[in-house]
């Protein structure tokens, strides 16, 4: 069992290495010698897929699989059975999925491509079963801390398997309860990837299609020019949080507004927005343990501090790097540019409703404030010039046209290990950077394997013609564009509470746009009302993402979490209403630019 930890932590750490080292060769190549490294874009997109599933592969090791947080309100005793169940369920989908992307393997194996440098694409394939397979069985280890619950989750397991291949032939009239029992068992806790894979296998086996056209969606996720960028923007994040880049800032913004009543809330608020943009799961679990005990010396309650971190770990959602707004262009086939602007205004709202109330809180608790000294808050702010040049270069580098985005978010942790490492010394190579790296590439997997089965699930909703559909239906039974605003802000708070944003932005992003197209709503403004939506819904109960990694983080109930982030969430509902029926809000600064 060591030597296969040892092995995943290894190859993790390989892994994105060489996803940061072949993009910077590509543009130094390029910019040196103008050439750059031949087959660079497909080997960073096979090296994306590989980290997709050792990084799930160390997300299930560790528990850490994304997955609805309301077994947590079960009674104690009662929690362990339901995992029992979703693990056993959970592992029999790994298990289908394992098997289905064997023929996948196949396929690539006969047909003798190769993704560069000689390197066969079946090679890189076969790395999915295997680690399906790893993921199937830990999710039956992990499902107890007691042997007698493995082997009651490996009975499960066997059953399931064998009901399975029974009912095979009749897999068409057990549609609709084998969907209805997928979905019972998500609100239990199974996770998001296996709940929607399964979902996929249950629909393409009942259409008489093979579930290896299931895998082979999973695959393509190699395709994907951007999505490299993801886990590079994470591993960025992750590095200045660890480093003192957090504290840096901090003094910075303290010096500029910490005279403000309630100041400290109002620069705890800006070092989160700073840090979402690289990844909101960054920003909760890597900042929390530092800005936690700085609230609570000022004054402020613990509830409060707590509910104040939970929030701020998605405000700065809308700003620039962000990838969920460049993902969305891209998806929406929208100027990305425009959609940085068009948020600019909602993301400094949002930024300041959230900012505010923990001020006014904190000047009811009576915290501290500390006089305006223009002298710190210059020796501030050259202090932090290293950090916050990470963004400036990004955008130069990404919006002037020089580099890919994958490129800029490979020089950007390049950058920070130079800070980090070399600038101020703070973080050891010899025993930070493989923690570091592990603990990204956790996380990392925990999205993208949802990313993959995903684009299984959109495959079938396209195949069967969903999408058409769903759009005649709104518009014979919708008719004014204020009513589907009002019902998309509803259905996308729900599908953020129980879908991360990135598969969020692949599957419904495509249904919502002809439609939003029907009703003559701008596209920015479109996607500025989606991704507002989005960070509500990290933080909507039950299901929000933030409420499950800020109980994770700092070891609270569900419950006692949703009590801390309601005052916010009540504010920010208002925002999204706003940015929803004030078009000009968002679409303002956009037409100076058009």
């Amino acid at each position: 069992m060591m030597k296969l930890r040892s092995l995943e932590d290894g190859l993790s750490i390989g892994v994105l290495a060489l996803m940061t080292a072949v993009p910077i060769m590509e543009v130094v190549g390029r910019e040196t010698f103008g050439r750059g490294v031949t087959g660079s874009i497909p080997l960073v997109q096979h090296l994306t897929f590989l980290i997709t599933f050792l990084g799930a592969a160390l997300a299930t090791r560790s528990r850490q699989l994304i997955s609805m947080a309301t077994p947590a309100l079960l009674p104690g005793g009662i929690q362990e059975a339901v995992r029992v169940f979703t693990s056993a369920i959970g592992a029999g989908i790994c298990i289908w999925l394992a098997y289905a992307s064997l023929e996948v393997v196949r396929i690539h194996r006969d047909a003798a491509l190769q993704i560069a440098w000689g390197i066969p694409v079946w090679v890189v394939v076969a790395f999915m079963p295997v680690a399906l397979a790893v993921i199937a069985m830990r999710l039956v280890w992990t499902a107890s801390l007691r042997l007698p619950g493995r082997l009651v989750t490996l009975a499960v397991l066997v059953l399931l398997l064998q009901a399975g291949l029974v009912w095979g032939t009749e897999i068409t009239s057990l549609q609709i309860p084998l969907l209805i029992l997928l979905a019972g068992a998500t609100a239990l806790g199974l996770p998001i990837f296996a709940a929607l894979g399964g979902a996929a296998l249950v629909l393409f086996w009942s259409s008489g299609m093979p579930a290896s056209v299931v895998a082979l969606d999973i695959y393509d996720v190699s395709a994907s020019e951007l999505l490299p960028a993801l886990p590079l923007f994470s591993l960025t994040g992750y590095l200045m949080a660890e480093g003192q880049a957090g504290k840096r800032l901090m003094r910075m913004f303290n010096a500029i507004v910490g005279w403000a009543p309630g100041g400290m809330a109002i620069v705890i608020t800006l070092v989160l927005a700073f840090f979402t943009t690289l990844g909101s799961g960054v920003t909760i679990l890597s900042m929390g343990g530092l800005i936690l005990p700085l609230m609570v010396k000022a004054g402020y309650s613990e509830k409060s501090s707590i509910g104040l971190v939970t929030v701020g770990g998605s405000t700065g959602l809308l700003f620039p790097p962000s990838l969920p707004v460049i993902l969305y262009g891209i998806q929406a086939g929208t100027r990305v540019d425009l959609l940085f602007l068009g948020g600019l205004i909602p993301g400094i709202l949002l930024v300041g409703v959230v900012a505010a109330w923990g001020a006014v809180r904190g000047h009811q608790a009576g915290a501290p404030r500390q006089p305006f000294v223009l002298r710190e808050a210059v020796a501030a702010t050259w202090s932090a010039k290293w950090d916050l040049l990470t963004p400036i270069i990004v955008l130069i580098g990404f919006f002037g046209g020089r580099v890919l985005i994958v490129e800029a978010a490979a020089i950007s942790v390049v950058y920070v290990l130079f800070v980090e490492f070399a600038v101020f010394r703070e973080l050891k190579l010899s025993t930070d950077i493989s923690r570091i790296v592990v603990e990204c590439s956790t996380m990392v997997g925990g999205f993208l394997i949802i990313l993959g089965v995903a684009l299984g699930f959109l495959d079938y909703l396209n195949s069967a013609e969903i999408p058409p559909m769903i759009v005649d239906w709104v518009r014979t039974h919708v008719s004014s564009p204020l009513v589907f605003l009002l019902v998309l802000n509803v259905l996308l708070v729900i599908v953020g509470a129980i879908s991360d944003i990135y598969s969020a932005i692949l599957v419904i992003v495509p249904l919502i746009v002809p439609i939003a197209k029907h009703y003559d709503i701008d596209p920015v403004h479109l996607g500025v009302i989606f991704l507002t939506n989005m960070e509500l819904g990290y933080l909507m109960p039950p299901m929000g993402e933030n409420l499950f990694l800020s109980s994770i983080r700092f070891k609270k109930k569900l419950s006692w979490i949703y009590v801390s982030t309601m005052p916010y969430l009540i504010l920010i509902i208002a925002v999204v209403l706003l940015v929803t029926y004030v078009p000009e809000l968002t679409l303002a600064p956009v037409r100076w630019f058009r």
